[in-house]
């Protein structure tokens, strides 16, 4: 192995190691919290985690096996089967994606009516057409040998090995990462842009009684003049970063493995086979990150595992007094002997 694929290795153990914990403490909240549960969002991170876990213990295995290796891991059966949940586990984690931004859009631009727009029974339909979307490229893929072990990505995936069949295979491939990939990006951008706009709107309206309360406040002390606007300053910038996170992840993690696929299929292109895995672990990464920008990061989710942790600490110390206690009474028996 060359020092690059040393490298790539490592990389591809790292994202399995931390995409398996974030994604088992997402999942451990979702299974302890009973308020996270009874949201309709919910619904949405249990099947993005789902996803991020199934590619975890799945294709990343193999693809670090393909890397080392150099050479397709297991029989075709496995890598058929890992090349088909490689392409529907990517197109359901996308649509997932899509589905969070529709569900934050009607919560910010329709609050009122937002109960009566998204319930349970209307996320249920949602993730019943992300799965139908989602295996239905797989199934085609699969019916017509489209899958298989692709050494520019050291991956079982999508792959075209009969000559013959490469238009229809280029028109599968576009179609399938304009209705995966493209269309996720149109739905985030339409609905993050569209409640970064309400989010301004209220962040002005704020602003306006802030600035009209400090001008009333004649005697207000300067220090507190200055933080109420460095808070306001913040205020702004807060829904900008979250936005910004949401679509800049979505895009620098998938963004450059679908870009290399496209040209791939142009015969004139010559890509180099350590980019091909780069683009791969990119792809991979967003496992690693969802955990964080839709679940551990947020206030609910920090506090239901630091209600676990305590919990668990809690019954340690209780059984460590108890024994303590058994201990000191079996010593005064003793001595009583």
């Amino acid at each position: 192995m060359s020092i690059w694929e040393v490298i790539l290795a490592f990389v591809v153990v790292v994202l399995m190691l931390v995409a398996l914990l974030a994604n088992v403490l997402v999942l451990l909240c979702f299974l302890y919290s009973a308020d996270i549960r009874k949201q309709v969002p919910g619904l949405f991170i249990l099947n993005l985690t789902f996803c991020n876990l199934l590619m975890t213990v799945s294709n990343m295995p193999l693809t670090l096996a393909g890397i080392i290796y150099k050479s397709q891991p297991g029989g075709d059966q496995i890598c058929h089967i890992v090349g088909f949940l490689e392409t529907f586990l990517t197109t359901n984690s996308m649509l997932s994606m899509a589905a969070l931004s529709i569900d934050r859009w009607i919560a910010v631009v329709f609050p009122l009516s937002y109960h009566s727009k998204m319930r349970y029974r209307d996320a249920a339909l949602i993730l019943s057409y992300t799965w139908l979307h989602s295996v239905s490229f797989p199934i085609v893929a699969a019916s017509l040998s489209w899958v298989g072990f692709h050494h520019l990505y050291a991956s079982c995936t999508l792959y075209n090995k009969r000559p013959e069949d490469r238009t229809q295979f280029v028109i599968f491939t576009g179609v399938f990462h304009a209705l995966s990939f493209l269309l996720s990006l149109i739905v985030l951008c339409f609905t993050y842009l569209k409640v970064l706009k309400v989010a301004r709107f209220h962040c002005k309206r704020i602003d306006v009684i802030t600035m009209q309360t400090l001008v009333l406040l004649v005697d207000i002390h300067p220090s507190v003049r200055e933080r109420c606007l460095e808070e306001q300053k913040r205020r702004r910038q807060r829904a900008t970063k979250k936005i910004s996170t949401f679509i800049g992840t979505f895009i620098l993690c998938f963004a450059p493995y679908v870009i290399t696929r496209l040209v791939e299929l142009s015969s004139v292109v010559h890509i180099n086979s350590h980019w091909g895995i780069i683009s791969k672990c990119l792809a991979y990464s967003k496992a690693v990150s969802d955990p964080f920008v839709y679940s551990l990061l947020r206030h609910q989710y920090r506090k239901t595992w630091k209600d676990i942790i305590n919990k668990i600490l809690k019954r340690s110390s209780i059984n460590s007094s108890a024994l303590t206690s058994e201990s000191h009474n079996r010593n005064i028996l003793q001595l009583n002997e």
